[in-house]
């Protein structure tokens, strides 16, 4: 069962006692390229979180998102507000104390790549104290790296109007790996001048659609098996 408006919705009496399973959108508000807006991450990790959570089995509420993430790497484009590795995983593993006061358990639905090391750190250290948190990531087999064909066709589904398709053109398409040590050293902006690391041009909101089906049956089919693996992650 999940409740409209989600957690933010509620009042305290409605949740006491029930021991509810606890989904929370993590993401970033970063650069995305000329086209696509600073909040893309967090925004695809909302939708697949509340996409999903109607469709799992038991009681679930979607938390107001955690809207940013670790994201130094794209600092020196305008717009990023970064909090860094260490505030990010002590803001999760407070939140996640604090949740698990009252709920069963919580899964974090990250849509930002930069902070999943630290998010897996702070689950580990959840999971050690004896509190049932997890983290599932909105993670698609060969997809692009930044604000590319993937992204941009998810914001195409999700949010067309915010897309700003003029502006759509190809960005450094080589693999991450070949330019892991540049953006080590100097960030995206020393591999991109437009901070695309893909190529969004053949981009559509019927593949967005389809990419996004795949991640919601994906997080319904992860959170009722409940099986975290050794770094906490459900998928």
């Amino acid at each position: 069962m999940t409740c409209p408006g989600g957690l933010g919705a509620q009042t305290w009496p409605e949740l006491d006692e029930r021991g509810c399973t606890l989904v929370v959108p993590l993401g970033s508000v970063e650069q995305h390229g000329p086209h696509l807006p600073l909040d893309t991450d967090v925004r695809i990790a909302a939708a697949v979180a509340e996409g999903a959570t109607a469709r799992v089995a038991g009681d679930v509420l979607v938390a107001p998102a955690l809207n940013y993430g670790a994201s130094g790497e794209h600092q020196s484009f305008p717009g990023t507000l970064s909090i860094g590795h260490e505030a990010l995983r002590i803001l999760l593993v407070e939140f996640g104390r604090s949740a698990c006061l009252w709920a069963r358990r919580v899964v974090f639905v990250n849509g930002h790549g930069g902070n999943v090391a630290t998010l897996a750190s702070a689950v580990a250290l959840l999971r050690h104290e004896g509190r049932d948190v997890t983290w599932f990531p909105c993670a698609l087999a060969g997809a692009d790296a930044h604000a590319g064909d993937t992204e941009t066709s998810l914001l195409l589904h999700l949010s067309p109007h915010l897309v700003r398709v003029a502006r759509v053109a190809s960005g450094n398409t080589a693999p991450v790996g070949e330019l892991m040590g540049a953006m080590q050293s100097g960030g995206v902006r020393a591999v991109s001048a437009t901070g695309v690391l893909g190529d969004p041009a053949g981009a559509t909101a019927d593949r967005g659609r389809a990419l996004f089906d795949d991640l919601t049956a994906r997080l319904v089919s992860a959170v009722d098996r409940w099986s975290p693996d050794a770094n906490g992650m459900i998928r």
